[in-house]
């Protein structure tokens, strides 16, 4: 099976390049950005690392011109400011938007010229596809280039650990994980004593079609694994023959869902949204009764990190927990 989590990057590129309306800004700016800022931890010295690829890659001691699109959750977790942060035609990662405000975008696929223009002297890529072929090759003649790759970047926390080795703050990632543990542990317990038992669904309504999510994966495995919610039925369905962590969902199918707590990230057009006006949604029963919680595509919930699962922690304590 494809690796989940890059199906995912692939398929969420593609429909939000395709969304005219996508909520998001941010356009390339000019080079004139001030360097990343890097925290000195100990006597920072140059090292050499092996990537998932088996390349022999030596880190700088103290990088400050990095580039790490698709990474950027887990370089704000440590500290770290990137000199360009990742985008497709019309959005970017919107909630880190406090930490990367001034930071200029750099399209997805990192054309050559367009990496060179930011002058890295470190590059982080995320999958294998990144550098396949002659690729790697023609960005090391940029900045060395580590490669997390497929298999580990299927775990966000083993990524962020990764990401926090390769910059010589292991000691940061892991408070940022412990710090994460410890806010999802106090929520699940609010929840428990709040709602014991009841269950809940996450929606993605893009272009006229809806995605629920993975039971396992994403949003889902925040839901359900670590706040402790329970799994409707139609979200086990679906998951057991989905591959991705959102998975296509029929209007009639959402008629069986049995949720008590519904949370829809809602990417749609006035154009595309009559689904939302279609008498079977209306009469789903968390819709019906009151218990939907919308967010726009700007929001956190289509990614995973700290930082993402620690708001979208927020938005479900702020809905269900009054």
């Amino acid at each position: 099976m494809i690796n989940r989590n890059k199906r995912f990057v692939l398929v969420f590129m593609s429909l939000i390049v395709l969304s005219i309306c996508l909520a998001a800004c941010g356009g390339n700016k000019t080079n004139n950005t001030p360097a990343a800022t890097v925290a000195p931890t100990e006597a920072p010295t140059e090292r050499k690392l092996t990537d998932a690829l088996g390349n022999e890659v030596t880190i700088p001691a103290n990088p400050q011109r990095v580039i790490a699109s698709y990474l950027e959750d887990h370089l704000v977790a440590i500290g770290i400011k990137p000199v360009a942060q990742w985008s497709v035609p019309n959005g970017i990662q919107d909630y880190l938007h406090d930490s990367l405000a001034d930071v200029p975008t750099i399209p997805y696929d990192l054309p050559f010229e367009a990496v060179t223009s930011f002058e890295p002297d470190l590059i982080l890529m995320a999958y294998d596809a990144n550098v396949e072929g002659d690729k790697f090759a023609q960005y090391s003649k940029i900045a060395p280039t580590f490669t997390i790759g497929d298999k580990l970047i299927a775990d966000w926390r083993a990524t962020l650990l990764k990401v926090g080795e390769v910059f010589g703050k292991s000691a940061e990632a892991q408070k940022a994980l412990d710090e994460y543990d410890a806010k999802a542990k106090a929520a699940k317990e609010k929840l428990q004593s709040t709602i014991p038992g009841e269950s809940a669904a996450a929606l993605w309504f893009v272009q006229g079609n809806f995605y629920i999510v993975s039971e396992k994966l994403s949003s889902g495995d925040l839901l359900y694994n670590q706040l402790g919610l329970t799994v409707p039925e139609v979200v086990k369905e679906v998951s057991a023959t989905g591959t991705g962590n959102w998975n296509a969902i029929s209007l009639e199918k959402l008629a069986e869902l049995d949720a008590d707590h519904l949370f829809l990230v809602n990417s749609g057009t006035d154009a595309d949204s009559q689904a939302l006006s279609d008498p079977i949604w209306k009469n789903i029963p968390a819709v019906k009764n009151g218990k939907i919680y919308e967010y726009p595509s700007t929001s956190s919930w289509l990614y995973a990190g700290t930082i993402a699962y620690s708001q979208v922690i927020d938005d479900v304590l702020e809905s269900i927990v009054k």
